[in-house]
């Protein structure tokens, strides 16, 4: 496909460092999110044709989308929102595929029940906050201080900054917690789970839950069709927005990946624009 844009996330600085568990060592082209157009297709496939606008990954090992042309698997892929443009779709598969997959696959709240998001202001937990709302959820957001009023503007109406509350103080009995940011953060909020509850984490497995009552578990995303078909409906109502931060044209990649380790940068997610 020939790519317009294409997102930069920290898994690409783990890729790019060699420490990635699914990608190849380097060298290699970055990138996994990208949008664009549709230039040529393989054999077998049919739901796709030449000059299709579409977004989603490249691939299960993350990587190739950092280019002007990218191949990308037909089963990754879906139609681009219309009401995206492409900055914006390129921004959404794996951090939007990440926290659909926390919350409906892994921790599966029903209506009403309180969940826990900690770490919303990041990507992730961004998205987590506009599903949860839209199903009807109880949303308890953590956050640090710059982030409150952010969150609040996604839908959260319970908010705790983490650094002038304790977690164990300000909310109680939690259906599910979505873990974001782990460590002491992640280790106090074990302390809120009603007992059957779930935490659902992404960052690592190294760690033991202190509590047998509980269940917690890990997993790495899959971006699928019928995943980005299912949040397409919902950037196409309005219900869920797409959170673009800085972006940087293709030539400064070294630039983003500047901002990943620390450099100032918008907040969302940082972008490459390939084809203006």
């Amino acid at each position: 496909m020939r790519v317009a844009a294409a997102g930069v996330g920290p898994w690409d600085a783990l890729i790019r460092e060699g420490k990635s568990k699914v990608s190849p060592a380097p060298p290699l082209t970055l990138g996994s999110d990208l949008s664009g157009a549709v230039e040529a297709v393989g054999a077998g496939v049919s739901q796709f044709k030449s000059g299709d606008e579409v977004y989603g990954v490249t691939n299960s090992q993350f990587v190739g989308a950092n280019a002007q042309f990218a191949v990308a698997s037909a089963e990754m892929i879906a139609p681009k929102p219309q009401r995206l443009s492409s900055l914006e779709a390129a921004s959404v598969p794996v951090v939007a595929v990440t926290a659909w997959q926390m919350l409906f696959e892994h921790a599966h709240p029903e209506p009403g029940q309180r969940v826990m998001i900690l770490g919303a202001g990041g990507n992730v937990g961004g998205y987590a906050v506009q599903f949860a709302e839209n199903a009807g959820l109880n949303v308890i957001a953590v956050v640090g201080s710059k982030d409150v009023d952010h969150v609040r503007s996604l839908g959260a109406t319970d908010v705790i900054d983490y650094r002038l509350a304790d977690l164990a103080d300000a909310a109680r009995s939690v259906d599910v917690v979505i873990d974001t940011v782990g460590g002491e953060t992640r280790d106090r909020a074990f302390g809120v789970l009603k007992p059957g509850g779930i935490l659902v984490t992404v960052v690592s497995t190294e760690f033991v839950s202190p509590r047998s009552d509980v269940r917690s578990t890990f997993f790495y995303a899959e971006v699928t069709t019928a995943r980005l078909s299912t949040i397409s409906g919902l950037l196409e109502g309005g219900k869920v927005v797409a959170q673009v931060g800085s972006v940087v044209p293709l030539e400064q990649a070294r630039t983003a990946h500047e901002m990943l380790a620390g450099a100032p940068h918008r907040r969302g997610k940082i972008m490459l624009e390939v084809a203006p």
